[in-house]
């Protein structure tokens, strides 16, 4: 789906072939890629290449992920949704170890769910972390994800299974907590 989002501080769009480097360069970083289920490591750039030319613009809210973009920095991280076993959305992000703890993810997360919400019409979004993934696990619960349970997922990265923490956001909770606070997107294109 071709659209664009912004923040305070962030553009939130497609992703494009020139990412490439930049994608590769920071998830070529242990501390990145050992939190995430599917991105190997090392990270090449022949491996963003390769998950670059399979994003499509056709493809429906829960199967978009989003560049996250740093006016004069460029992109610094991905955050969207991808289609899991059920034909549901599951929530996956990340974002460049130089940029952590300044609110960023907090900021696109927020940003991209108030899109997906307003676009569809499913009633629940999945997602979850690694045990070890604390402050991702804080993001989740600060947006009102809550644990449903604990699996075992497969880490690329790590190639061993790791206890995931697995956790849902359902429509009624959002708009609870969306009638409290104000909406973070300023535009929409």
């Amino acid at each position: 789906m071709d659209v664009e989002l912004r923040t305070r501080r962030l553009v939130l769009r497609r992703f494009g072939r020139d990412d490439a480097s930049r994608v590769a360069r920071f998830l070529n970083n242990f501390a990145v890629a050992g939190n995430l289920a599917t991105a190997p490591y090392p990270y090449a750039e022949s491996d963003a290449v390769w998950w670059l030319e399979r994003q499509t613009a056709d493809a429906p809210p829960a199967n978009t992920p989003f560049a996250i973009e740093l006016p004069g920095e460029g992109v610094i991280g991905n955050c969207g949704f991808h289609l899991n076993a059920n034909g549901g959305a599951t929530l996956g992000y990340w974002l460049a170890q130089p940029f952590w703890n300044r609110g960023f993810m907090s900021e696109a997360t927020e940003a991209v769910l108030d899109w997906f919400f307003e676009v569809s019409s499913s009633e629940r979004i999945h997602s979850g972390v690694f045990h070890f993934n604390k402050a991702s696990l804080i993001i989740q619960k600060k947006l009102g994800f809550t644990q449903t349970g604990e699996s075992r997922v497969h880490c690329l990265a790590r190639n061993e299974e790791v206890r995931h923490i697995d956790t849902e956001l359902t429509r009624p909770s959002w708009a609870e907590r969306q009638r409290v606070d104000e909406p973070k997107v300023i535009a929409v294109r």
